[in-house]
């Protein structure tokens, strides 16, 4: 192999956690957050609305808290709250700008409106803490 190749690959490997990180939320699969689920893996389920001025004051928030290290096994999904309704009354939400964690397949809480940091924090930790 040459050496460039090489050195791609160890780039990569030794980059490849912060990249996956790095990726933020991602769109809800039904076989994605089961595979989470039983793998025990804390979750965040975050219901928005592109329109809403509380989901826009979130995002940052979610994405600075996502890269601290102590959130790198979170998994996000997303679910748009216009678009996904049979996901929306799935999980119980009433609302865009509903944030739902998990620990496995357990939920351990869940916020609506929040843009806290503190507490949006808080919420992230119970799933990590299960």
């Amino acid at each position: 192999m040459p050496r460039r190749r090489v050195f791609l690959a160890a780039l990569l490997l030794f980059f490849w956690p912060a990249l996956a990180q790095a990726a933020g939320p991602v769109p809800f699969s039904a076989q994605a957050f089961a595979a989470a689920q039983a793998a025990g893996k804390p979750i965040l389920v975050q219901i928005h609305a592109d329109w809403c001025p509380t989901c826009a004051a979130q995002k940052p928030i979610l994405a600075a808290l996502e890269r601290k290290p102590e959130f790198a096994n979170l998994v996000v999904f997303n679910i748009d709250f216009d678009s996904q309704k049979d996901l929306v009354r799935k999980f119980g939400a009433q609302m865009q700008s509903t944030l739902i964690a998990f620990h496995g397949a357990k939920e351990t809480g869940r916020s609506v409106g929040e843009t806290d940091r503190g507490k949006i924090e808080a919420l992230l930790e119970t799933a990590e803490a299960g």
